[in-house]
């Protein structure tokens, strides 16, 4: 069911926007319209600027950071801000959670409320909006479709010791929980950043150009883009906002096996 039926209904209804990266200017009209209808909005912006900008479309607004403060882990916090959530749902209302970015992109409270909705019988839906990843294409000009793109959580990267393909671009979220594992804070750990640059350096050589990205806030805002050595990385300045690009290392190269396979799958179907 679209988001045009959804404030017709008796009961309560969710919807989770995404109000992008820069203040009002990537919010969609669709995500505007359905903040400025909600009966309530539960904001989690981490900008008090861009908080009280939101307050403007509607007043009746809820901060979810408050979680933050009353939990002892973000996992915990996380699971209260789903339930709060659902609370007002249950009770009737129509109810928007605006999130920073895009509202499906490392936000697990956003898919465990919509899930859960679903699954007790109210309509809730999710409307895409500008992410982090699409701000870092368009400001380090990166086509992603020229030499392909791998994208990794930075801990699940590391702690996982995830396969990837230097000939493709490396992308690294959220590098500064990395040596974080209760997710309690995103304080710089240069010991952190050192030993994933020795595990990049198991590949690319030292001297092969990364950037430490972040993505403008506000309209009067830059953004952060630092080129610097891999072997370098444990001098980087990174924030909670701050992602690792990995150019590829070289061009990728044919695969004769694949092409002969192609080609005698497209002569069996010619016969």
């Amino acid at each position: 069911m679209g988001v045009e039926t959804l404030h017709t209904q008796q009961k309560g209804s969710l919807v989770v926007v995404g109000t992008g990266l820069t203040l009002a200017g990537h919010l969609s009209a669709e995500a505007r319209r359905v903040i400025i209808e909600a009966d309530i909005v539960l904001a989690l912006m981490g900008d008090r600027v861009v908080e009280a900008w939101l307050r403007t479309l509607n007043p009746r607004l809820e901060r979810l950071e408050d979680q933050y403060e009353a939990a002892s882990s973000r996992p915990r916090a996380y699971r209260a801000m789903s339930e709060r959530m659902l609370e007002l749902v249950r009770s009737g209302l129509a109810v928007v959670v605006a999130l920073y970015g895009h509202p499906g992109v490392f936000v697990t409270p956003s898919h465990e409320a919509i899930a859960r909705a679903r699954a007790e019988g109210f309509n809730a839906v999710m409307l895409p909006a500008i992410s982090a990843e699409d701000c870092l294409f368009a400001d380090l000009g990166v086509d992603p479709g020229a030499s392909g793109c791998q994208s990794y959580e930075a801990r699940d990267f590391f702690a996982h010791a995830r396969a990837f393909d230097p000939s493709a671009a490396l992308i690294l979220w959220q590098i500064a929980v990395l040596g974080d594992g209760a997710f309690r804070d995103f304080a710089p750990r240069p010991g952190a950043l050192a030993a994933l640059a020795l595990v990049l350096l198991d590949v690319y050589p030292p001297a092969h150009r990364v950037a430490v990205y972040a993505g403008a806030r506000l309209p009067t805002e830059r953004p952060r883009i630092d080129w610097l050595k891999l072997e370098d990385l444990h001098l980087a300045e990174i924030d909670q906002s701050s992602t690792l690009y990995v150019p590829p290392l070289r061009e990728p190269s044919p695969s004769p096996s694949r092409l002969a396979l192609l080609e005698s799958m497209l002569s069996a179907a010619e016969r």
